[in-house]
């Protein structure tokens, strides 16, 4: 056996390391751009065939249609032909652990969680880890924004918004603090073990802990609306929810959970709501469109939960929703996590191949997304004077097979898209290449 000692100082070699290989983020824009000839898909439903995307300082400056406009010779001073390629803008993951965790069997690279049930002064920004290698073998399929979100208790903490292509936390930041997680309890419980399932049970509990989330939001505004005799850090906190600076995610899949939450907020006059999970949220869609209130979907690539549902309802979940007139994005959280956030491209695929059309999929990890995210005047679509964070594919984004990048921009910035695991793959096809 290893003693703890020497467990210890084999972490501090072994994790440095680890990280060493990650690549060096891109300096910032100095060189305009030029794209020309390619397919814009620009995330609010509309494309252009042949256009001209150009930005500058980090900044979209023209998208038109390369036919329609005339530009000076030396209007932008790099230009790319993608002629036969397709612009897309960057794909956003929200409720993710990204940067929170980087391998999962050691426990000191594991930060996503803190002690504790009601935790909203918790910040996840601070614990998120710019030089995760995980993060790099993400951005190869287009995924460039992230909502870094924590996990455990009751509510758990502040998430924010980064880029995926940074030094630090600092640098990373888009958006900090945008949002507050509060884990709904679930109506049912599963017993037994994940191996050997076990009966569904009601959940005895549940009017109490709703009583005390009821509890805990009506003490925070109490103290926030009068000068407090001590400072309490964890109900100052919520402020941002009770003034609309602050979106609570409200995270609930069954019917009877989304319709006591939404009660719950509206209640506490909290302003912006979004629903994360929502796998019953069809049942409650007229609720939620009369609350403006949209969803997350959690990840499309799942079976029912129940024995008589059409065994395609995941993937039809979004259809449905956007017919309802609901803002519908896609979050990826559960096994894998965060491995798995490269796959988002194609659970919108998977949208697109029952029911929605290709555009209307793309906007579920673009435009949507940034709207539920509240970073839309930002990122989510091409358009003039957002962020320009882009990228270039060989074919559809959205499928697997045609999901090639061959350019990445984050705020302007064009971002090296080798990972460890190119690097391995070049490296033996070498190898095996030699006669």
């Amino acid at each position: 056996m290893i003693s703890k000692k020497i467990y210890i100082l084999l972490l501090a070699f072994c994790i440095p390391i680890y990280i060493k290989a990650q690549q060096t983020p891109a300096p910032k824009q100095t060189k305009s751009v030029l794209i020309l000839n390619a397919t814009a898909h620009l995330g609010n439903g509309t494309v252009i065939e042949n256009s001209a995307i150009g930005f500058k300082d980090g900044k979209i400056t023209l998208v038109a249609d390369s036919k329609t406009i005339r530009l000076a010779a030396n209007a932008y001073d790099t230009t790319i032909d993608a002629t036969g390629k397709h612009v897309y803008p960057g794909f956003i993951a929200p409720n993710s652990t990204l940067g929170l965790v980087e391998i999962d069997a050691v426990q000191s690279s594991d930060d996503q969680e803190e002690i504790g049930n009601f935790n909203p002064n918790v910040r996840s920004i601070i614990a998120y880890n710019a030089d995760s290698k995980v993060i790099e073998t993400v951005r190869p399929n287009g995924i460039l924004i992230a909502q870094v979100t924590p996990r455990g208790g009751r509510i758990s903490g502040t998430s924010s918004i980064v880029q995926l292509d940074a030094w630090s936390w600092q640098d990373a930041l888009i958006k900090e603090n945008d949002g507050i997680h509060l884990n709904f309890p679930s109506n049912f419980k599963r017993t037994g073990s994940w191996f050997e399932p076990g009966p569904i049970e009601a959940n005895k509990d549940y009017a109490k802990q709703i009583e005390e989330i009821n509890a805990f939001l009506i003490n925070s505004k109490a103290y926030l609306g009068a000068p407090p005799k001590e400072r309490n850090l964890i109900f100052e906190s919520t402020k941002g929810l009770f003034d609309g600076t602050q979106t609570l995610f409200i995270h609930a899949n069954e019917e009877k959970q989304i319709i006591d939450a939404i009660q719950i907020a509206r209640d506490n006059e909290i302003k912006k709501v979004v629903i994360v999970g929502g796998y019953e949220a069809y049942k409650t869609a007229d609720l939620l469109q009369k609350n403006n209130i949209g969803v997350l979907l959690k990840r499309v690539h799942d079976m029912p939960q129940s024995d008589d549902q059409d065994v395609n309802l995941p993937y039809k979940m979004a259809k449905i929703l956007t017919d309802k007139g609901i803002v519908v994005g896609l979050e990826n959280s559960g096994e894998m996590e965060r491995m798995s956030t490269r796959n988002l491209p194609f659970l919108a695929g998977t949208c697109a191949a029952f029911g929605l059309d290709k555009e209307q999929a793309l906007q579920l990890i673009t435009s949507n997304t940034a709207k539920l995210l509240s970073i839309d005047e930002l990122c989510g679509t091409l358009e003039t004077g957002k962020d320009a964070t882009l990228f270039i594919s060989e074919g559809d984004a959205l499928d697997m097979r045609t999901n090639k990048l061959t350019n990445a921009f984050v705020q302007g910035r064009m971002i090296n898209l080798e990972t460890h695991q190119t690097k391995l793959n070049k490296k033996y096809k070498e190898k095996y290449n030699q006669k």
